[in-house]
């Protein structure tokens, strides 16, 4: 079996990046042959709102040049399905990672949001089989009428996780991940006007509302904006903390959920669909898109730790969203896929 994986991104504390990261490497433990084409080896314009359309069209080159010597091609984020196509000769998947039309009219509006749905459209017509990594996102392909379509949710492995752990205050609570309006940061800086002033907060990651917590943390000397950091930091400091807040808008099924899941993390997150498909309020503090109750939570459980819901959340990761199970669900497909489409 030799595969092919087209992905924006393959490097990184992102979803979609860790995602095929631990995708390629597992395969490859699994002695599966696979070729990675990011833009980390690939051409694209470095403009932030073109970098995902231009790499889709460049990799085009690449892709062509494999095809005849692999079995499978699999993209990551809609938009490499763009790119999937120029390989006729082998059978397509397209993994989505969240509800893409869904978060580009939340994002840019009506408009953009309208064609983005015919995008979307266009691009599953042309793919064998689309996966997808949260039972939401499911849902809602399936609701727009495909068919072609399976469940395999992400996954960690549970062997990245650290023995060590960096607290840098005594009361810390941690958001990890993309600084942007889906993720909720704008709340949980709203939320922190009411927080008692010796909780500390600090935020991990890059993205276009960077601005806006640094300016609040000038304001406020509680909040902490460290910018990015290489993932085994980000998971010590987690390791470190009292609380992980992720107060989403708008996700996919969030890769920073299992690890705070698998090392134990009290976890504080928003009530929208994508979350509730993996936690429930026996395995995690969940509350409305609300700065004030998203404030209460934070100064309830800082100290008082929800031990019976921490334990119940790592025994679900360990079980359903383990890589270790994972793996053989995308190796089925392949080897599924390869038989139909050469028979």
């Amino acid at each position: 079996m030799r595969t092919i994986i087209v992905t924006p991104k393959v490097k990184g504390i992102g979803g979609i990046a860790q995602h095929t990261f631990k995708l390629a490497k597992k395969l490859r433990e699994k002695k599966i042959k696979v070729a990675v084409i990011s833009t980390h080896n690939t051409k694209f314009i470095k403009i932030k709102s073109l970098q995902n359309i231009s790499f889709s069209l460049f990799s085009r080159i690449k892709i062509k040049e494999l095809c005849d010597r692999y079995d499978v091609i699999h993209g990551h984020n809609l938009l490499t399905g763009l790119a999937l196509d120029v390989c006729k000769s082998l059978p397509k998947v397209l993994t989505l990672h969240g509800n893409y039309s869904e978060q580009i009219f939340m994002l840019h509006g009506r408009l953009a949001g309208y064609f983005a749905k015919a995008l979307e459209k266009k691009i599953l017509d042309k793919v064998n089989v689309a996966t997808c990594i949260s039972k939401n996102t499911y849902r809602y392909y399936k609701k727009l009428g495909f068919q072609r379509l399976i469940y395999i949710p992400n996954a960690i492995d549970l062997r990245d996780l650290p023995d060590s752990s960096i607290r840098l205050y005594e009361r810390q609570v941690i958001f990890a991940g993309r600084i942007s309006k889906e993720k909720g940061i704008h709340i949980l800086l709203k939320a922190m006007k009411y927080v008692d002033r010796n909780i500390h907060l600090i935020v991990v990651g890059s993205g276009p509302l960077e601005r806006l917590v640094f300016e609040a943390s000038k304001s406020f000397p509680n909040i902490h904006f460290i910018g990015y950091k290489p993932r085994d930091f980000v998971l010590k400091l987690m390791k470190g903390s009292d609380l992980l807040v992720l107060p989403s808008l708008h996700e996919g099924l969030p890769t920073v959920l299992l690890e705070a899941m698998a090392l134990k993390i009290p976890i504080i997150a928003t009530k929208i669909p994508e979350i509730l498909d993996l936690l429930s309020n026996e395995e995690a503090i969940l509350v409305n898109i609300d700065p004030l109750e998203l404030a209460k939570a934070i100064n309830t459980y800082i100290d008082s730790k929800p031990l019976s819901k921490v334990e119940k959340a790592f025994a679900k990761v360990v079980k359903e969203y383990n890589w270790d199970i994972v793996i053989d669900k995308y190796i089925a497909l392949y080897k599924y896929l390869t038989k139909v489409y050469n028979s």
